[in-house]
């Protein structure tokens, strides 16, 4: 019997100990298109939406670039996103996965009229999870 409790406490312990959408990896993704421009196509997971400590928002973006090749790929990144400033930085990237690199410099970059991501901020500012 007490074998089966600890079984039990186990189970319960992984299961429902409240996995972030950012930790859950390879969990489920729900992909939002923002425009495409002239060089692809960018999507953020409705799933991944968390809002951090600082008030910005966390999400899972991937960029699919309109011609691929060995040497251009869909990049995977995690982004945080200031909807106040109307900012975002690039926490992580990677190509197999959301944070295959961690990025040394979170600091907060303007989008210079970049189209995509100008989409993904004002879908994911917009965006009521």
């Amino acid at each position: 019997m007490k074998r089966a409790y600890i079984i039990f406490s186990i189970f319960f312990f992984i299961f429902f100990k409240g996995i972030s959408p950012l930790e859950a990896g390879n969990l489920q993704h729900d992909w939002v298109a923002v425009p495409k421009s002239e060089y692809g196509t960018q999507v953020w997971d409705k799933l991944s939406y968390e809002r951090n400590n600082d008030e910005s928002i966390r999400v899972l973006s991937k960029f699919i670039p309109k011609t691929k090749n060995d040497i251009t790929n869909d990049i995977l990144y995690t982004m945080d996103i200031n909807c106040s400033e109307k900012t975002f930085r690039d926490v992580a990237l990677g190509k197999d996965d959301f944070n295959e690199f961690k990025n040394p410099k979170t600091n907060w970059k303007d989008p210079n009229g970049d189209k995509l991501i100008l989409g993904v901020i004002d879908q994911v500012c917009n965006f009521k999870s």
